[in-house]
């Protein structure tokens, strides 16, 4: 259960056996079936989530009801709302399943004593937060300047995987295109590829 997470932490920093059994006390652990909700929007978000097997997104609805997919969190990838979570505020974002999925869920009380009590793990997340800046300042550079098609491609030849396992339609929602706009993209694509 713990061995996607531990993995993650050992790719990024030097983690004693000591330290591991240290960090797997703070977690608990929850299985949501496809399209459960792990948080909806106007709940206070109560832990962090680490997705060690499945598939999650983090949505809004606008005022039509239509979803605009702020993120999708596959294994070994947090997910939150991180405002509602650090702040205790009401959430703004919603956060499903769109496969069978497993967590480890830490609350804010036990995320701020495992930096205290395990030291390393606050340059874990750290390191998490840098990239995390990064990765949004280039989402948000491809949205405003790429074309339709170069978003798309430019997601597929990043992110070959969820390609494979996330319906066509979300794809569209992340990337702020209509799905028939996806749809002639990949055959546009399809017809060409060798």
């Amino acid at each position: 259960m713990f061995d996607v997470l531990l993995s993650h932490i050992q790719n990024k920093v030097d983690i004693t056996d000591h330290q591991k059994k240290q960090v797997q006390s703070f977690f608990s652990f929850k299985k949501l079936r496809k399209k459960q909700y792990l948080l909806e929007e106007g709940e206070i978000c109560k832990s962090l989530s680490f997705v060690s097997k499945g598939l999650l997104k983090s949505y809004f609805p606008d005022e039509k009801g239509n979803e605009h997919i702020n993120m999708f969190a596959f294994e070994g990838w947090w997910i939150s709302d991180f405002n509602s979570f650090v702040n205790q505020e009401k959430s703004v974002l919603n956060i499903d399943a769109i496969e069978e999925t497993d967590i480890l869920m830490i609350t804010l009380e036990d995320y701020n004593r495992i930096m205290l009590d395990v030291p390393v793990m606050d340059r874990y997340f750290r390191m998490l937060y840098q990239n995390s800046l990064v990765t949004k300042d280039y989402r948000l550079i491809v949205s405003n300047s790429y074309t339709a098609e170069e978003k798309y491609l430019q997601f597929a030849q990043k992110n070959p995987e969820m390609i494979k396992r996330i319906p066509h339609n979300l794809i569209a929602s992340y990337l702020g295109l209509a799905p028939e706009t996806v749809s002639r993209i990949r055959k546009k694509n399809l017809l060409n590829s060798p």
